[in-house]
């Protein structure tokens, strides 16, 4: 006998499913647990994918969170000095590749305002008529309180169209900023563009001129060593960014320093668990005073 009905077992499923999620948004049960749980099943019953049952439990976690949770903290906040010419500060901008920048004075606690790269473009063409400074450049900043839920400031964020806020403790003073990528990447994960650094890049070291260079944290010791000539082991880290985060004894911060025989390494990328990428300096060799 032929079976007039082959979906009705996965009509079935799914009408109970749509069923129980009515039922969730209508009556009891009426709690988050519960949801979660209605969630799971339906990925168990191949009604939804996992990356759509994460994004939603995503979304769940957001309503939760508070802007402290999911802020860049003040000492990764990579920041201009608003008394900086442009060859003193273009090479922060080169090196973290990010698009807008928090521009201070005196100190982090102390904002001017905001820089967005792409506002340095008209000086960098010839194609402003004016002389550049910083004051005339940069715009606003939002400010906001560390205990902000993060679902209404993403709701800011798309109403009055900004893309990056300054957090404040309740003294005022700046504990770090979050930016409309920080919210996102908590529903759907981690969001890669052209200047993250990507791992399967064979670029993995740049030469910004002639004694510096951009290095990817991720870099095997044995292809530095080739690269430069230099002999540092790889016998207790595989990657220039594990000993360098070992010579420093702690995770360092933006712009510290570390010098390992006789070459300069300085952190230009990190986030909260390890170094990304590395600004590296090579001494020039000095001239031979011997006599002939």
């Amino acid at each position: 006998m032929s079976d007039d009905h082959p979906h009705s077992t996965n009509g079935s499923s799914r009408k109970t499913w749509a069923n129980k999620l009515l039922q969730l948004f209508t009556g009891e049960p009426n709690s988050r647990e519960e949801l979660v749980d209605l969630i799971q099943d339906a990925e168990e019953r191949d009604l939804i994918d996992n990356d759509t049952k994460e994004m939603i439990e995503g979304v769940l976690d957001v309503a939760e969170l508070k802007v402290r949770d999911i802020m860049v903290p003040r000492s990764q906040m990579v920041t201009i000095d608003i008394n900086q010419n442009v060859d003193s500060f273009l090479p922060i901008v080169i090196d973290s590749q990010h698009s807008r920048y928090p521009v201070v004075s005196e100190n982090k606690d102390h904002i001017e305002g905001i820089l967005l790269a792409k506002d340095l473009l008209p000086y960098g063409f010839g194609m402003a008529d004016d002389e550049f400074t910083l004051n005339k450049v940069i715009r606003p900043a939002v400010i906001v309180p560390e205990g902000k839920r993060v679902d209404v400031l993403l709701k800011e964020f798309r109403e009055q169209r900004y893309h990056m806020a300054i957090v404040v403790d309740e003294y005022g003073g700046v504990s770090g900023l979050v930016t409309i990528e920080d919210i996102l990447e908590e529903i759907v994960g981690e969001i890669e563009d052209e200047t993250d650094i990507n791992e399967d890049n064979k670029a993995d070291i740049r030469r910004i001129n002639k004694s510096r260079y951009s290095v990817k944290a991720l870099t095997t010791i044995e292809d530095f060593n080739d690269y430069f000539d230099t002999h540092f082991g790889d016998e207790e880290y595989d990657t220039i960014g594990g000993m360098v985060a070992h010579g420093f004894g702690h995770l360092p911060q933006l712009g510290e320093e570390l010098s390992l025989g006789g070459i300069i390494f300085k952190v230009t990328a990190a986030d909260k668990r390890r170094i990304q990428q590395l600004q590296v300096t090579i001494p020039e060799p000095q001239p031979s005073t011997d006599a002939d």
